[in-house]
């Protein structure tokens, strides 16, 4: 029987594994950031208003979270030509991560019914999860509203590794 994954279902469980290519083509995986937070975050669409945003957020950002112990990447169903053209105009700093068959953000529980501009779709579900050095899912947030969001990633994150 398949259990139905959802993002929320997956806060204090092993982070699923993944090997995408990022902006260059190189693969990542998740086991390259071991021993490391890792801020991993989905978007819809590269160089729409949101994303662009959020993207810039966490770029803006980026050296509080190496401060606090953490990378940044974005995982979108966008070619790594399409994620590399998007970090070139943006100026973009962070990771971006190319997923064209959405396997990873099913995954995640990060691709499914949404609502857009009142109509219900199939699609990405903007979505973050803040994963520990251990590799497990400290903290997870979905559907994301872009505004405040990456300060809050980085207030929760501080918090954790505290603690």
């Amino acid at each position: 029987m398949n259990e139905l994954i959802t993002a929320a279902s997956l806060q204090g469980k092993a982070a699923p594994g993944f090997r995408l290519a990022d902006a260059s083509g190189a693969p990542r995986a998740l086991a390259d950031f071991a021993g490391k937070w890792l801020v991993l975050y989905f978007y819809p669409k590269a160089s729409t208003p949101g994303c662009t945003r959020e993207a810039r957020d966490f770029t803006c950002m980026l050296s509080d979270f190496a401060a606090a112990g953490a990378a940044v990447a974005g995982v979108s169903p966008d070619s790594p030509k399409a994620i590399g053209n998007f970090t070139l105009k943006q100026e973009l700093g962070v990771t971006l991560l190319s997923d064209p068959d959405r396997a990873v953000a099913r995954a995640y529980g990060a691709f499914g019914a949404k609502m857009m501009y009142g109509k219900a779709v199939t699609g990405i579900v903007r979505s973050t999860f803040l994963i520990g050095p251990d590799g497990t899912v400290r903290a997870v947030w979905s559907p994301v509203k872009v505004d405040g969001h990456a300060q809050a990633v980085l207030d929760e994150l501080r918090r954790l590794s505290a603690g």
